[in-house]
């Protein structure tokens, strides 16, 4: 496990691509598995997570090309079933949450398909209900095999299309539930379907490979199956999550930065809610422009209580960001509460932020109140240890801004959603190091 060691109170300037969205990334390359024939795709992420994924595919008998940096084209024509049923298949599969997307094309094309238990964030319970109930309405039989910790699925013949509704309106779940219908009989008919940019992208790249998906942006979408799916070319959006953070390290540490090609339509509300945060975020074309700032004071709402930001389904607030708008609140003027309704363990790295000197009151397990300091004091440097993505990231940020050096352990948790993150951001000013 590698560490970053940053020193910190270092400004930044200058300009800044996001990457590739991982999200996105992990959807559709899970996707070219529906079709025998080559799909290209661009703008990849060059993250553990990804990479990991396009690693397993290559052991299932994909022929994977990297065309360059970031294109790669997949080639599912022969499939090694004798690599899908060994343990090994399972093994690869567990260290990566990633690798349930691949459930719904294998069901749809192969009539089978196995996933054990995915690894990912420990970040509270992560259920599979959604993915299994909707793939099993489509007609397949599930079986949960204990020795191996790992659910089977089979179906006789094809798929056919049904109406459902789902239980929650789960990214992933509404992914492998439509993957799996656009090669179903019939009609599939998916309410409360999620909707977030990832999704339709997805939709969007099926369609170009022939798929009949109607409703694509709303929680309500009809799939009219097809026999096959053929040839494509997609381009994965910029990821949202990394656009929010590196707003959120210009705030903290007062400097001034222009984010490069960020998909304005695409951000939903990430640069409004971070101007409740007194922010200052300039739309420029399709680039954003965070001036340097000393002070940013948190709104209160109109009655004069505390601002509360909380995650939602999309159009809402992306919980993969809460954790970079907690931190960031540590440094304004006023207070906030921040409520992440969707994951029970998210906000325990709050504690590392109250060792830095940050004033955050864990109210309970989903909220937590932050009395910001306004740059009166800087945060304290420490040493600390990533418990995910979207926890590291944020400490990553605290650490830029706090006076000393700080060091953090376990940063393969940031290499799987940040690429070449200290590189970046040293071509920016900051001072990060890895060691080994």
């Amino acid at each position: 496990m590698g560490s970053f060691v940053i020193e910190g109170g270092y400004k930044l300037k200058g300009e800044i691509v996001p990457q590739g969205a991982k999200n996105e990334a992990l959807q559709i390359i899970s996707a070219t598995l529906l079709t025998s024939e080559k799909v290209t795709i661009h703008n990849v992420p060059d993250i553990l997570d990804v990479n990991n994924l396009i690693d397993l595919l290559r052991l299932m008998g994909v022929k994977v090309d990297r065309l360059n940096s970031s294109s790669y084209s997949f080639c599912a024509s022969d499939i090694n079933w004798d690599f899908i049923k060994d343990e090994s298949f399972l093994l690869k599969s567990r260290k990566l949450r990633g690798s349930v997307l691949l459930v719904g094309p294998m069901i749809a094309r192969f009539g089978y398909a196995i996933f054990p238990k995915p690894g990912g964030d420990k970040i509270g319970r992560r259920r599979l209900d959604t993915h299994i109930t909707g793939i099993m309405a489509l007609g397949a039989d599930c079986e949960y095999i204990k020795p191996k910790q790992s659910y089977e699925l089979k179906v006789s013949g094809k798929l056919r299309g049904t109406y459902m509704l789902l239980d929650e309106a789960s990214v992933t779940g509404t992914a492998n539930i439509v993957m799996a219908a656009t090669l179903a009989e019939g009609v599939t008919t998916v309410y409360n379907a999620a909707c977030e940019p990832y999704l339709q992208q997805l939709c969007k790249l099926l369609v170009s490979m022939g798929a009949k998906i109607e409703g694509i942006g709303s929680n309500l979408l009809t799939i009219t199956g097809v026999d096959s799916l053929h040839v494509a070319e997609h381009r994965i959006l910029p990821d949202m999550i990394e656009v929010g953070s590196f707003v959120g390290m210009a705030a903290m540490t007062g400097s001034s930065i222009t984010i490069k090609d960020v998909s304005l339509p695409d951000l939903g509300i990430i640069v409004p809610s971070f101007r409740r945060l007194g922010i200052q975020v300039q739309e420029q074309g399709d680039d954003l422009l965070v001036p340097e700032q000393e002070i940013y004071e948190i709104e209160t709402f109109m009655d004069g209580s505390i601002m509360t930001i909380a995650d939602a389904p999309w159009p809402g607030l992306s919980p993969d960001l809460l954790s970079v708008f907690l931190v960031v609140a540590t440094q304004a003027r006023g207070s906030v509460l921040i409520h992440q309704k969707m994951f029970e363990s998210r906000l325990f790295f709050v504690d590392k932020l109250i060792d830095m000197g940050a004033q955050i009151i864990l109210c309970d397990p989903h909220r937590a109140t932050i009395i910001g300091l306004g740059k009166r004091y800087s945060l304290r440097a420490a040493q600390m240890t990533s418990p995910d993505i979207r926890a590291g990231i944020a400490l990553l940020i605290a650490a830029m801004s706090a006076e000393g050096t700080s060091i953090i352990h376990n940063i393969d948790q940031i290499d799987r959603g940040y690429q070449n993150i200290e590189h970046r951001l040293n071509a920016l000013g900051a001072h990060i190091s890895r060691l080994s």
